[in-house]
Formats: C-alpha cells, sequence, structure tokens
C-alpha cells in the first residue's frame, strides 16, 4: 500500500492544527475586544486619572506643610524676639489653618504664650488639648503635665493628684515628671508621707533621668528634716 505524502511546500499536520488554533484564538479575541473594548480603555482612563488625582494631592499636602512650616518658624521666631502678642496671633491663626500636625503644635505653643499673662487661660487651653480625643496619647499627656506646671502653686494635691497620677505609670512618657510634680506638691501642701511615697518610687525608679533623682534626694532630705515624713 502506498504511503502518504504531503505536497512540496505544505506545512506538517501539526502546522495546520497551529495556524487554526491561532486563527480561533483571534476570532474569540477580537469578539472580545468588541464586547469589552470600551470597558477596558474605561479602566486605563481611571487608572492614569486617579494616578494623576492622586499625585496632585500629595503636591497640594506637601505645599500646605511646607507653607506651615515657614509659617510656625516665624512665629516662634517672634516669640524668641520677645513679640508675644504677636507669636499668640500667629500661633492661633495656624491651629486654624495649619496641616494636621502644625495646628496641635501651635495650639500647644499658643497656649505657652497666654501662661506668660494669664495662666488660668493658659490652664483652659492646655485642658482642651488633653481632652481633644482627635490628638495622639503623647500629647495630651503633655498637655495635663503643662497644665500641672502652672497649677503647681495654686492646686490642691488632691487636685494635682487626680490630674497626673494617671502620667505615672511606668509605661507613661512624662512618668518621672509628673512624680516630681505629685512630690513637690504633698511637700508644699504638707501632706509629708504623699511627698515620701513619690520621692522613694522617683528614687528607686533606674530609670529617673539624673536630674530628677537628684532633686528627689534633695527634698527626702527636707522630708527627713522635717520629722514628719
Amino acid at each position: 500500500m502506498a504511503s502518504t505524502r504531503l505536497a512540496p511546500g505544505a506545512g506538517s499536520v501539526a502546522d495546520i492544527f497551529q495556524e487554526v488554533d491561532e486563527e480561533v484564538r483571534r476570532e474569540k479575541l477580537q469578539r472580545l475586544w468588541e464586547r469589552y473594548g470600551n470597558y477596558a480603555i474605561a479602566a486605563c482612563v481611571l487608572i492614569v486619572v486617579g494616578v494623576g488625582a492622586w499625585r496632585g494631592y500629595e503636591w497640594w499636602e506637601t505645599k500646605k506643610a511646607i507653607a506651615a512650616g515657614a509659617a510656625f518658624e516665624q512665629a516662634a521666631t517672634l516669640a524668641e524676639a520677645g513679640q508675644h502678642q504677636e507669636a499668640e496671633a500667629a500661633f492661633a491663626k495656624l491651629a486654624t489653618d495649619g496641616t494636621a500636625g502644625y495646628r496641635v503644635l501651635a495650639r500647644l505653643r499658643e497656649a505657652a504664650e497666654i501662661a506668660r499673662t494669664d495662666r488660668a487661660a493658659a490652664v483652659k487651653a492646655y485642658e482642651e488639648i488633653a481632652a481633644d480625643t482627635s490628638v495622639g496619647p503623647v500629647i495630651r499627656d503633655l498637655a495635663t503635665l503643662r497644665a500641672g506646671f502652672l497649677l503647681l502653686d495654686s492646686a490642691s494635691y488632691g487636685d494635682m493628684r487626680a490630674r497626673l497620677a494617671p502620667l505615672t505609670g511606668p509605661e507613661r512618657t512624662f512618668r518621672h515628671s509628673a512624680r516630681e510634680l505629685l512630690a513637690l506638691s504633698a511637700w508644699k501642701e504638707g501632706d509629708m508621707g504623699a511627698a515620701r511615697q513619690w520621692t522613694d518610687v522617683i528614687i528607686t525608679d533606674p530609670q529617673t533621668p539624673p536630674g530628677t533623682r537628684s532633686r528627689a534626694e534633695i527634698l527626702s532630705e527636707l522630708i527627713a528634716e522635717s520629722g514628719k515624713g
């Protein structure tokens, strides 16, 4: 029986099937494109527009941050130059118009400027920052501590303890300063037992800064000399 041969120049059977498969795939892709091509183009346009909008937003936020930083520097320069009313006004404006980070810093500096002339108003300003849940916990603790500094000469030890005791825990950032303020408050009020308690906490804590420890040791000696501790 004679074998079947392909005519010269004709491809192999495998080549023919490959060409058929490619033609089928092209037809399928053509139908898919005709059906969904507009959606694909729209998706690409949306991606490009979205990326462009995000880049524009980043540029705008960077521009605002630079402007807020410059305004903060100018306000700080006014304060250093002794122009405290102007500095207070500049910080107040930045606390309203600045970017989120600079608004918080400006509120703290504004309160510090207010404290030069009106301690009660400054304490209120710090209390508002401390009560603002949109502010980070470290800044809120700092505001509470600064209010405590302003109140040391006028508030009772009970009031100071209510304000500052939560800040004295081992995980709190300003625990050393809060403990020192409470020791001083108790000593000023004549509560030597409470004063001794806080100085002991300060002295025995290995993480207490050297300056704070030295002052606590001096206060501890004064308490011992009083014979009431």
